[in-house]
């Protein structure tokens, strides 16, 4: 897929959120919510998606069925090094393809465009904290499902070394850039962690 080609004054929102959420029905009201607010109050048009997290999946399910009511919106998705996207006119090729392999049925997101950074691919194991750091700088809008008090498994030092640390959630560094560059760009951030919390 190519470079979707958005233009500049035409607005954007991107998502990202932790891996795995508490998905209630209150939630996913509360996300529609949002959703439709931003594409029929405040003009959205571009949906930036681009991890593999609950969050992520659950925001495309739900503009993927505002498509059939707003045909102008547009799915985008930021991949890099080892993803790929579906372009929805290829999806049902791509699934009866892997079908064939797994001998199972596979079901698979498809967007409506890709965008493919140089910078995303050249950033190694760290390349989600560049390729969320490009979905913020492109977006007027940034729905997060951030948890201050989630901490990710520990990891390994090395392979072969016993002690672990503790690492940075890659949704804390988003949110924490996301909010630096909304001091100096106006972005609008909006956590759905804390709308699940408060309502």
């Amino acid at each position: 897929m190519s470079d979707w080609g958005g233009s500049v004054a035409e607005k954007k929102c991107c998502f990202i959120g932790h891996r795995t959420i508490a998905l209630t029905d209150e939630l996913v009201a509360n996300i529609k919510d949002t959703i439709r607010k931003l594409i029929v109050d405040e003009g959205v048009r571009y949906f930036l998606f681009g991890s593999r997290s609950e969050f992520d999946d659950i925001c495309h399910r739900i503009v993927t069925d505002y498509q059939k009511e707003y045909p102008q919106i547009v799915r985008v998705a930021y991949t890099r090094r080892s993803e790929y996207a579906v372009k929805k006119d290829e999806k049902e090729k791509v699934e009866r393809s892997w079908a064939a392999v797994l001998k199972t049925d596979v079901k698979l997101k498809d967007y409506d465009a890709e965008v493919q950074s140089d910078k995303v691919y050249s950033a190694g194991k760290a390349s989600y904290v560049e390729r969320n750091q490009e979905m913020i700088d492109a977006s007027d809008y940034c729905v997060f499902y951030y948890n201050e008090s989630y901490q990710p498994p520990k990891r390994k030092k090395a392979n072969r070394d016993i002690s672990t640390y503790q690492p940075k959630s890659g949704t804390r560094i988003a949110y924490e850039y996301a909010v630096q560059k909304s001091k100096k760009d106006n972005k609008i951030l909006i956590n759905m962690f804390v709308c699940s919390e408060t309502d």
